[in-house]
C-alpha cells in the first residue's frame, strides 16, 4: 500500500498544477496579490496568518497545495479594521479590495483581493458583484461569546437563503444590502461588544461569516513565518498543533481521485 505521508513533489506537479496549466497560472496570480499584502500588512505593522489549506499547503508543500484553487489569510478584527483603511492608497491598480464599502451588492462579512486582469466564476452569489477576478479571501477573526456567535450567524444567513430563492437575485439586493448594513452597522457591534464586556474568549470568524471553526489563540501568538512557494509569509507559531487540530494526520495525502474545486469558469485577460 502507498505510503501517502511521503510523495513526490514533481509527480503532483506534474499531474495537478504543472507550468502554463490554468491552474498553475491561477496560483501565480494568488501569490502575486499575496506578496503584495505582505508587502502592505509589514509596512503598517499588520500582523496576518496563513490558515486553513494555505497554511496546511506551506507546511507540507512549502507552497500552494498543488490542487488548491483560492488562498486563505486571517487576522484579529482589529487588525482586520485597520487593513481595510490602508489597502485602498496601498494597492495598486491591477487588484482590487472587495468589500461591503467598495462594492455595494457585496454581502460577506470577510473581504477579498480581487485581480482585474482575470475573470473566476467561483459560485452563483458572485453573479451580483462588481470585481470577479482571480481572488484571495481575508478573514477577520473576533474573540467571541459562543451563543452570540450563534446568534449572529441566521441573522446574515437569511440573505443567502434569500439569494439562492429568488429567480433573479437582483431583485432583492435591495433587501439583502438593507439587512447587511443593519447587521454591519448595528446588530454584531452590539454582540461584540457584549461579547467584550463579558470576557468572550473563542477565537473563531467574525460575526456575519457562516463557517465553524474554533482555534486556540496560543497556537497561533507569537506569529513566525515559513516558505510559501519562495516568498516568507507570515503563519501561526505552532502550525503544527493547528493543523493537527483541524485536520488530524496533516502529512497524509487525500484521496486524489476525489478532490473538487472552488471556481467552474477562468479566464486570463492579457
Amino acid at each position: 500500500m502507498e505510503d501517502k505521508t511521503t510523495f513526490n513533489a514533481q509527480e503532483l506537479k506534474a499531474r495537478f498544477n504543472p507550468e502554463g496549466s490554468p491552474l498553475r497560472r491561477q496560483q501565480m496570480v494568488m501569490l502575486g496579490m499575496m506578496a503584495e499584502l505582505d508587502r502592505i500588512c509589514r509596512k503598517h505593522d499588520i500582523p496576518y496568518f496563513l490558515y486553513g489549506g494555505t497554511l496546511l499547503g506551506a507546511i507540507r508543500h512549502n507552497g500552494f497545495i498543488p490542487w488548491d484553487d483560492d488562498l486563505d489569510v486571517g487576522l484579529l478584527h482589529k487588525d482586520y479594521v485597520r487593513l481595510m483603511k490602508v489597502l485602498p492608497d496601498e494597492l495598486p491598480p491591477h487588484i482590487a479590495l472587495q468589500s461591503n464599502d467598495t462594492d455595494p451588492n457585496y454581502f460577506y462579512f470577510y473581504a477579498k483581493l480581487r485581480d482585474r486582469r482575470s475573470f473566476v466564476d467561483e459560485a452563483n452569489y458572485d453573479c451580483v458583484f462588481r470585481e470577479r477576478g482571480i481572488f484571495i479571501d481575508i478573514f477577520p477573526f473576533e474573540r467571541v461569546q459562543p451563543w452570540a456567535q450563534r446568534l449572529a450567524h441566521p441573522l446574515q444567513g437569511h440573505t443567502f437563503k434569500m439569494f439562492r430563492k429568488a429567480r433573479d437575485p437582483r431583485k432583492v439586493m435591495w433587501k439583502i444590502r438593507l439587512i447587511t448594513w443593519v447587521n454591519r452597522h448595528a446588530t454584531f457591534p452590539l454582540l461584540r461588544l457584549v461579547s467584550r464586556l463579558t470576557g468572550g474568549k473563542t477565537l473563531t470568524y467574525d460575526y456575519g461569516i457562516p463557517f465553524h471553526i474554533v482555534y486556540d489563540e496560543a497556537d497561533i501568538f507569537p506569529l513566525t513565518t515559513h516558505d510559501f512557494e519562495g516568498i516568507q509569509l507570515s503563519v501561526p507559531g505552532n502550525s503544527h498543533h493547528m493543523l493537527q487540530t483541524q485536520f488530524g494526520d496533516y502529512m497524509q495525502l487525500p484521496d486524489l481521485d476525489k478532490l473538487q474545486h472552488h471556481a467552474n469558469n477562468l479566464e486570463f485577460y492579457d
